[in-house]
């Protein structure tokens, strides 16, 4: 009902703006203005496309190929590793993941091995009287590994190279989740088979279902939005085998795969190099870590749509707007640089359709900022009417944007539309930011964070590098879209 009412509003709005507004405006910087936009939502309706093929034609012949092998008499459950990873999370939400990981290894038919990847005491205690007290057959045994606080990354890694120990058998999987994941029942069955079906694939993952603790709005409204968008992308990219992360929430690796030393470094010891920043040594963003090395290496990467781990989301303290922009500058930042790196590769290595996509992520950083800017020079300069067609734009787009959502999820909610341009719109300069200071990395639970290694006057220099490039670029756009809409007239014009 809020949609359509947007959708009426807009509708009387139009209807009653005099065309003198549009005089004053000139219709060749509406038409202009809106190319952008058909040629974004455009984009957007592509991906809209190739994930509804994904998901209604092309996996469902793999669904029934996956079940179809796991039904066999002779087929036997392959031997799993879940290796789960906590730090200073809630003891409700341990014990809600741990309850829905010791239910999935006892439903499997095979050897597993739970690797509980922790720093503090207490969580040992309450995991391993969970284990005890829950009855399990010998073929499921549990794995302590106590890690110092050094970030999630360290942590991985010391439990990877305790799986490789154990020196896994042939056609093994290695599953990597948080602790802050809840797998519904049936996960590890409805996921693993597809291994079976391609042995060239790398990395399997999944859609997610986000809770946020406190119902928090809009936070729960954006959590809920922001995992939708991702289904809907996902979903495209993995019509080429190819998806945006292995997502650390739940993701599954054969384990030949897991425990080889460049995998394990990739995770624990990953960087790049920065002609402006010098060495940057990651510290978020593990999952893209390992899938830049499934992407580098040539294998293929499976999103299975229909199996929708649960995600129980903290937001960091404070309001929405400083807690969002602290998300989104952690999650601009693993993008950007694994993006670099990815773009590096080339087309022809990284498949057309993700390559392109990744340098879109670049270019969607500006974009964003076209509409605002042209309505506010337009409002300065030539009418006020300018602003109000802005935002007529916004309502309509942004309102047709989150029906099309309705192609992922069962229900949408009024408040997307506003949740979105400000994901899209406000947030912008915010990834723009990210984009010039890719040494900046923090974790938020953790409290862990990083920049390159510089003191004194270098420190000084690379912080205004980054202030002089962010506002270079965002100066030259105003200046384009001010020539471009007649505010500034050209240098030899009138001649």
């Amino acid at each position: 009902m809020i949609l359509l009412a947007h959708f009426l509003l807009v509708a009387i709005a139009v209807l009653l703006v005099p065309e003198s507004a549009v005089r004053a405006i000139g219709h060749e910087i509406l038409f202009l203005t809106g190319g952008i936009g058909v040629w974004r939502y455009g984009w957007g309706l592509v991906h809209v496309v190739r994930g509804l093929v994904w998901r209604r034609l092309v996996f469902p012949d793999l669904r029934a190929q996956a079940d179809a092998l796991a039904a066999r008499p002779e087929a036997g459950g392959n031997e799993l590793f879940l290796i789960v990873t906590s730090y200073r999370i809630e003891l409700d939400t341990t014990l809600a993941c741990w309850r829905s990981v010791i239910a999935e290894a006892a439903a499997w038919n095979g050897q597993v091995t739970l690797v509980a990847s922790i720093v503090e005491r207490a969580d040992e205690i309450a995991i391993q009287r969970l284990f005890d007290l829950s009855g399990l057959p010998d073929r499921v045994r549990l794995l302590v590994v106590r890690v110092s606080g050094e970030g999630k990354r360290r942590a991985l890694g010391i439990a990877l190279r305790g799986v490789s120990r154990r020196v896994p058998s042939a056609g093994a999987v290695v599953g990597v989740m948080d602790g802050d994941t809840v797998l519904p029942p049936g996960t590890l069955a409805r996921t693993v088979p597809f291994f079976a079906l391609d042995p060239a694939l790398g990395g399997i993952t999944t859609d997610e279902k986000p809770f946020t603790v406190g119902e928090r709005f809009p936070f729960s409204s954006w959590h809920r939005l922001r995992f939708a968008r991702r289904h809907q992308t996902m979903s495209s990219l993995s019509l080429s085998g190819r998806v945006l992360a292995m997502t650390g929430r739940f993701s599954l690796f054969p384990a030949e795969i897991a425990i080889e030393p460049n995998f394990i470094a990739a995770v624990e010891n990953d960087g790049m190099d920065h002609w402006r920043l010098g060495r940057i040594q990651f510290l978020t963003g593990e999952d893209k870590s390992t899938w830049f090395h499934l992407l580098r290496t040539g294998r293929r990467m499976l999103y299975v749509p229909d199996v929708q781990v649960a995600t129980i989301e903290h937001p960091p303290p404070g309001g929405f707007v400083r807690a969002s922009r602290k998300l989104v500058l952690r999650w601009s930042g693993n993008m950007l640089r694994s993006g670099a790196r990815a773009l590096a590769l080339g087309p022809a290595r990284v498949g057309p359709f993700l390559w392109w996509t990744l340098l879109d992520q670049r270019i969607s950083i500006w974009t964003p900022l076209v509409g605002p800017i042209v309505a506010l020079l337009l409002t300065f300069t030539h009418t006020p009417w300018a602003l109000l067609f802005y935002l007529l734009w916004v309502m309509f787009t942004r309102s047709l944007q989150t029906l099309l959502l309705l192609t992922t999820r069962n229900r949408v909610e009024g408040s997307w539309p506003l949740l979105l341009w400000y994901d899209q719109v406000a947030l912008a300069l915010v990834k723009g930011r990210a984009l010039f200071r890719l040494d900046r990395q923090r974790w938020t639970r953790q409290n862990i964070a990083s920049r390159a290694v510089a003191t004194g006057w270098r420190a000084v220099l690379i912080e205004a590098g980054a202030v002089y490039c962010q506002l270079l670029g965002v100066l030259a756009l105003v200046a384009v879209l001010a020539l471009w809409t007649g505010v500034l007239p050209l240098p030899l014009e009138g001649r």
